[in-house]
């Protein structure tokens, strides 16, 4: 008997502060750095996003999405045999222990099941979803759940106002189990890292001391990041159709990386589908890099809008240079 992956639940968290493009004018602007909601919504689609308080770390809102995605597939957590984490602020230096670890303990596990983070930025939540898919079908794993989690709030400079009014912190989480049903349908990954340069994390110098005093932040090229998603997020979506032996004519939702409202709607106007068929929260969330994919499918799941049976393509862009698809069907 074939066995595929299938999503049977979904969650989310935003924090509890919620910051809108005003409330960061004003903050900017008693610096002497100008910007507006205008200028905000005109480049990237975003009017508001929300930020973790100093006590919260990334496995904290992974931990809230976890839940509500246990209790909407009916499972415990004791019967999660598989954690992977994709997050790019993870709550330790140097990612050890992994947040993944972190979630295990806090969601009370003692089963020893198996637990680790991704890192593949933007694209995270794509590659954790592959990770999961290929464990099922080799029988290592029958249910698994994958999480997407940041806290970008940490390593913006609030002083740079092309990168700060982009992001914002959440986390999205998905319960994956073995079915007999077909479930992920076609998954494709890649990368290129001779990109690597274009956005970038705080670089990691010998001394954490030095790190955190001398305030290192993310970098983005803002242009050269526009116009090599645009190149790229066509055609992984086309190879994953292709895969599958499907139209994008077949595709019920297309759920992208929720990073800039411009490359959303060139991407599905490049996919021929009409933009009622994408599902957008990039307005209200930013851009919460591996989470933001989770965020936007668990939005439309609750909705109504996404319901069983029909095919949602997931797809997403990130630091790396990282990009991929996931076709599923619900």
């Amino acid at each position: 008997m074939t066995v595929y992956s299938k999503i049977i639940g979904t969650g989310s968290y935003l924090p509890q502060q919620r910051v809108t493009n005003h409330d960061l004018a004003a903050q900017l602007g008693a610096k002497g750095i100008e910007t507006s909601d205008e200028w905000i919504v005109s480049r990237s689609g975003i009017s508001a996003r929300h930020y973790a308080a100093p006590a919260e770390n990334a496995s904290d809102l992974a931990v809230h999405a976890a839940r509500r995605a246990l209790e909407a597939a009916g499972l415990e957590a004791e019967q999660i045999d598989l954690i992977v984490v994709a997050t790019s602020t993870p709550d330790y230096h140097g990612n050890f222990p992994s947040t993944a670890c972190v979630v295990q303990n806090k969601l009370g596990l003692r089963n020893n099941c198996a637990a680790f983070d991704l890192g593949a930025v933007c694209s995270g939540f794509v590659y954790a979803m592959s990770t999961a898919d290929a464990f099922i079908k080799a029988g290592n794993a029958k249910n698994v759940l994958v999480i997407g989690t940041e806290v970008f709030s940490r390593i913006l400079d609030f002083d740079d106002r092309s990168t700060c009014v982009l992001f914002g912190d959440g986390a999205g989480a998905v319960v994956m189990t073995a079915s007999d049903e077909p479930g992920v349908l076609a998954v494709k990954l890649h990368a290129d890292g001779s990109h690597g340069d274009i956005l970038c994390g705080p670089r990691n110098p010998a001394n954490a001391a030095v790190a955190v005093a001398g305030g290192s932040y993310l970098y983005m090229d803002g242009p050269a990041v526009f116009k090599l998603a645009v190149s790229v997020l066509e055609k992984v979506a086309n190879e994953a159709l292709e895969h599958a032996g499907m139209a994008s004519s077949e595709i019920d939702w297309l759920i992208p990386h929720q990073a800039n409202l411009r490359i959303m709607n060139g991407t599905a106007k490049k996919l021929g589908l009409p933009a009622e068929k994408m599902v957008v929260t990039v307005q209200e969330h930013g851009n919460t890099s591996a989470a933001s994919i989770p965020l936007a499918l668990d939005l439309a799941v609750r909705d109504g809008r996404i319901r069983p049976g029909q095919n949602i393509l997931m797809e997403g862009v990130g630091g790396g240079f990282t990009w991929g698809a996931v076709l599923a069907r619900m």
